[in-house]
């Protein structure tokens, strides 16, 4: 599929996202130069994330509505006040796609309802993301399905039934380009709750495109999946984590990011095909490898014996394979120390 005129796909690079989230801290400024640091860092889109509080939840203290996790980041937050700190202003989105438009990346976003997905057409969004906690919302998968753009889905916790339902569901409602993203929906996830070989796995059974929505450190989880197949690479990201706000802790800094997109390329460039025998690149070690070599001076109708011929190095004679063959044959003329042993050499 294509963003743009960007392919995605095992044909070209991975398409690498930088997440702001919430990591604008509520500053204008700070989200534009949050562009400005991922078009830096080589990241091929910004996204952002379309809803406000009200949106999302509703205040009331009530289950559910506190994070009582103790382990989480947010433990003894209400929902509704971390999501109306966390959210992206609804007029910071022109500035922002202008930023992103001027500094050549994408930039799109993921809706949370049906009000998210009207706005964001009409500043020409150019792909959609849902996110995890959405990926069975099925109304809003059509919703999105029905604009006709790309669609990028993350399915954290999702079983294999329900982001079944949510493929075809995209796909009756008119969407066809669609990338399935791996994700552990914990904030930060571990490498060890990753399970990555997922990834081949999800490519067969859904007939899409697979990615990685990554909430790890670090770019070592991205690696390898990509070289387990995923054309996509998602990362929240910062100006800096020392900086603080709802999502620093799980976010890469811009060098961070400027690391994934080099060493995520470089995955895709080493997987190549599958190939055995020596490549164009390779032609010139060949003579690195050993070969049999005469290490004294002869004459003619001297015969060969392990005193006089080795298997060396440059690899410019026969194979050393050859070795046991031509002890006890003789050389037809004079040979100097230091020539490689060839079949005319001998009789």
């Amino acid at each position: 599929m294509k963003i743009g005129t960007r392919e995605i796909g095992p044909n070209t690079r991975p398409y690498v996202i930088a997440e702001m989230s919430g990591n604008h801290n509520q500053s204008l400024d700070r989200a534009l130069a949050i562009v400005d640091a991922a078009a830096d860092a080589g990241a091929d889109a910004i996204k952002l994330q379309t809803y406000t509080a009200d949106t999302m939840t509703i205040k009331v203290d009530a289950p559910g509505f506190v994070v009582d996790d103790p382990k989480s980041l947010w433990a003894g937050r209400h929902l509704y006040d971390l999501y109306e700190e966390a959210h992206t202003p609804w007029a910071w989105h022109g500035p922002i796609f202008e930023r992103a438009k001027a500094r050549g990346i994408h930039c799109f976003s993921t809706p949370f309802d049906d009000t998210a997905v009207d706005f964001l057409e009409s500043l020409g969004a150019p792909a959609y993301k849902i996110a995890s906690f959405e990926c069975t919302d099925l109304p809003l998968i059509r919703k999105v399905a029905a604009t006709g753009k790309p669609m990028i889905v993350s399915t954290g916790m999702a079983t294999v039934a329900e982001i079944d339902e949510t493929v075809r569901t995209a796909k009756v409602a008119g969407c066809n380009d669609i990338v399935l993203l791996k994700c552990t929906s914990t904030y930060p996830a571990t490498p060890e709750n990753t399970n990555l070989r997922t990834i081949p796995v999800m490519r067969e059974a859904f007939g899409c495109d697979i990615g990685l929505s990554d909430h790890t450190m670090g770019c070592g989880v991205a690696v390898a999946a990509v070289a387990l197949g995923a054309c996509v690479v998602e990362k929240h990201f910062t100006l800096a984590r020392a900086d603080g706000g709802v999502d620093s802790a799980f976010s890469l800094e811009p060098a961070e990011m400027k690391l994934l997109r080099l060493e995520t390329e470089r995955a895709w460039q080493a997987m190549g095909g599958v190939r055995f025998g020596g490549s164009k690149a390779e032609a010139q070690s060949m003579q690195h490898r050993r070969s049999l070599y005469i290490v004294k001076d002869l004459q003619p109708g001297d015969v060969l014996s392990r005193d006089n011929v080795r298997a060396i190095r440059p690899g410019l004679g026969l194979p050393p394979k050859h070795l046991d063959l031509v002890l006890g044959l003789q050389v037809q003329c004079a040979t100097k120390r230091g020539t490689p042993v060839d079949w005319a050499l001998l009789r």
